[in-house]
Protein backbone atom coordinates (compact mmCIF):
# COMPACT_ATOMS: atom_id res chain seq x y z
CA UNK A 1 0.00 0.00 0.00
CA UNK A 2 2.98 2.67 0.95
CA UNK A 3 4.09 2.10 -2.81
CA UNK A 4 0.59 4.14 -3.58
CA UNK A 5 0.90 6.63 -1.49
CA UNK A 6 2.84 9.07 -4.33
CA UNK A 7 0.04 8.31 -6.72
CA UNK A 8 -2.86 9.28 -4.37
CA UNK A 9 -2.45 12.84 -4.89
CA UNK A 10 -2.12 13.16 -8.54
CA UNK A 11 -4.92 10.87 -9.47
CA UNK A 12 -6.96 12.81 -6.52
CA UNK A 13 -6.41 16.47 -8.08
CA UNK A 14 -7.44 14.73 -11.26
CA UNK A 15 -10.41 13.36 -10.23
CA UNK A 16 -11.39 16.57 -8.16
CA UNK A 17 -10.89 18.62 -11.15
CA UNK A 18 -12.93 16.77 -13.42
CA UNK A 19 -16.13 17.65 -12.42
CA UNK A 20 -15.41 21.52 -12.74
CA UNK A 21 -13.03 21.32 -15.92
CA UNK A 22 -16.03 19.50 -18.06
CA UNK A 23 -18.66 21.81 -16.40
CA UNK A 24 -17.17 25.03 -17.69
CA UNK A 25 -16.63 23.59 -20.94
CA UNK A 26 -20.48 22.63 -20.82
CA UNK A 27 -21.05 26.29 -19.99
CA UNK A 28 -18.49 27.29 -22.80
CA UNK A 29 -20.80 25.53 -24.91
CA UNK A 30 -24.32 26.77 -24.17
CA UNK A 31 -23.61 29.87 -22.56
CA UNK A 32 -27.04 31.93 -23.14
CA UNK A 33 -28.76 28.68 -21.12
CA UNK A 34 -26.05 29.03 -18.36
CA UNK A 35 -26.85 32.94 -18.30
CA UNK A 36 -30.69 31.86 -18.01
CA UNK A 37 -30.13 29.13 -14.86
CA UNK A 38 -27.50 32.09 -13.24
CA UNK A 39 -30.50 34.19 -13.21
CA UNK A 40 -32.22 31.61 -12.15
CA UNK A 41 -31.01 31.99 -9.15
CA UNK A 42 -30.61 36.12 -8.42
CA UNK A 43 -27.58 36.58 -9.85
CA UNK A 44 -26.55 38.69 -13.22
CA UNK A 45 -26.10 36.92 -15.99
CA UNK A 46 -22.40 38.32 -16.57
CA UNK A 47 -21.39 35.98 -13.94
CA UNK A 48 -21.13 33.50 -16.53
CA UNK A 49 -17.67 34.70 -18.25
CA UNK A 50 -15.85 34.19 -14.39
CA UNK A 51 -17.81 31.00 -13.46
CA UNK A 52 -16.53 29.72 -16.67
CA UNK A 53 -12.75 31.11 -16.09
CA UNK A 54 -12.49 29.70 -12.72
CA UNK A 55 -14.10 26.34 -13.76
CA UNK A 56 -11.70 25.68 -16.60
CA UNK A 57 -8.48 27.45 -15.11
CA UNK A 58 -9.04 26.43 -11.49
CA UNK A 59 -9.75 22.62 -12.49
CA UNK A 60 -6.56 22.52 -14.79
CA UNK A 61 -4.71 24.73 -11.83
CA UNK A 62 -5.75 21.42 -9.41
CA UNK A 63 -5.24 18.83 -11.76
CA UNK A 64 -1.66 19.58 -12.51
CA UNK A 65 -0.57 21.23 -9.22
CA UNK A 66 -0.08 24.63 -9.92
CA UNK A 67 -0.94 27.11 -7.51
CA UNK A 68 -3.39 24.52 -5.52
CA UNK A 69 -3.99 25.83 -2.63
CA UNK A 70 -5.23 28.98 -4.45
CA UNK A 71 -7.26 27.27 -7.43
CA UNK A 72 -8.64 24.96 -4.18
CA UNK A 73 -9.39 27.60 -1.88
CA UNK A 74 -11.50 29.59 -4.95
CA UNK A 75 -12.91 25.84 -6.05
CA UNK A 76 -14.28 25.10 -2.69
CA UNK A 77 -15.80 28.58 -2.12
CA UNK A 78 -17.62 28.06 -5.27
CA UNK A 79 -18.62 24.90 -4.48
CA UNK A 80 -20.45 25.84 -1.25
CA UNK A 81 -21.49 28.89 -2.54
CA UNK A 82 -23.62 27.80 -6.04
CA UNK A 83 -24.72 24.75 -3.41
CA UNK A 84 -26.21 26.77 -1.45
CA UNK A 85 -27.90 29.46 -4.09
CA UNK A 86 -28.84 26.63 -6.55
CA UNK A 87 -29.37 23.14 -4.54
CA UNK A 88 -29.97 24.24 -1.14
CA UNK A 89 -34.18 24.33 -0.92
CA UNK A 90 -35.88 25.36 2.25
CA UNK A 91 -37.44 23.04 4.06
CA UNK A 92 -41.61 22.67 2.92
CA UNK A 93 -40.63 24.45 -0.58
CA UNK A 94 -40.28 20.77 -2.31
CA UNK A 95 -41.59 17.13 -1.77
CA UNK A 96 -40.73 14.26 -3.81
CA UNK A 97 -37.96 13.33 -6.14
CA UNK A 98 -37.01 16.79 -6.91
CA UNK A 99 -36.11 17.91 -2.71
CA UNK A 100 -34.56 14.49 -2.80
CA UNK A 101 -31.83 14.80 -6.21
CA UNK A 102 -31.30 19.07 -5.16
CA UNK A 103 -29.98 17.52 -1.67
CA UNK A 104 -28.05 15.25 -3.06
CA UNK A 105 -26.79 17.58 -5.46
CA UNK A 106 -25.87 19.88 -2.34
CA UNK A 107 -23.92 17.34 -0.51
CA UNK A 108 -22.00 16.67 -4.19
CA UNK A 109 -21.32 20.24 -3.64
CA UNK A 110 -20.37 20.32 0.14
CA UNK A 111 -18.22 17.15 0.15
CA UNK A 112 -16.22 18.69 -3.42
CA UNK A 113 -15.85 21.44 -1.32
CA UNK A 114 -13.88 19.03 1.70
CA UNK A 115 -12.22 17.62 -0.83
CA UNK A 116 -10.57 20.97 -1.72
CA UNK A 117 -10.00 22.30 1.38
CA UNK A 118 -7.78 19.19 2.01
CA UNK A 119 -6.03 20.08 -1.01
CA UNK A 120 -5.37 23.44 0.90
CA UNK A 121 -4.53 22.12 3.62
CA UNK A 122 -2.21 19.26 1.95
CA UNK A 123 -0.74 21.61 -0.88
CA UNK A 124 -0.69 19.67 -4.35
CA UNK A 125 1.67 16.52 -3.01
CA UNK A 126 3.51 14.84 -5.91
CA UNK A 127 3.51 14.61 -9.40
CA UNK A 128 2.95 18.54 -9.69
CA UNK A 129 4.42 21.70 -10.76
CA UNK A 130 4.77 22.89 -7.43
CA UNK A 131 6.87 20.07 -7.08
CA UNK A 132 8.56 19.67 -9.82
CA UNK A 133 12.43 20.16 -8.66
CA UNK A 134 11.99 17.76 -5.86
CA UNK A 135 14.04 14.60 -5.95
CA UNK A 136 11.13 12.91 -4.35
CA UNK A 137 6.93 12.74 -4.04
CA UNK A 138 6.41 15.12 -1.05
CA UNK A 139 2.95 15.46 0.69
CA UNK A 140 2.92 19.48 0.74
Amino acid sequence: MKHLIPYAAPIGRILLAFIFIKSGFDKLGDVQGTIGYIQSGGLPGVLVWPTIALEILGGIAVAVGYQTRIAAFLLAGFSLLSGILFHLIPAGAAEGMMAQLQMIMFLKNVSIAGGLLFLVSAGAGAFSFENRNTATPVAA
